[in-house]
């Protein structure tokens, strides 16, 4: 019979994965956090762009 520590390997695996996953979505987050704080001007200009692009497609 198996040790039954080897039960602990395919939970490990998947424990490893999904702490990658959760890095590599959160790391845009983690980025924008790190740079330089955005003014509201440039904020609002960023919005504004997005809501012509948005307007443009419908």
């Amino acid at each position: 019979m198996p040790h039954p520590a080897w039960m602990l390997v395919p939970w490990g695996v998947f424990a490893v994965g999904a702490a990658i996953k959760f890095w590599r979505l959160t790391s845009p987050f983690r980025r924008q956090q790190t740079g330089i704080p955005t003014s509201t001007e440039h904020s609002r200009q960023t919005l504004e762009r997005i809501w012509e692009r948005d307007q443009q497609a419908v």
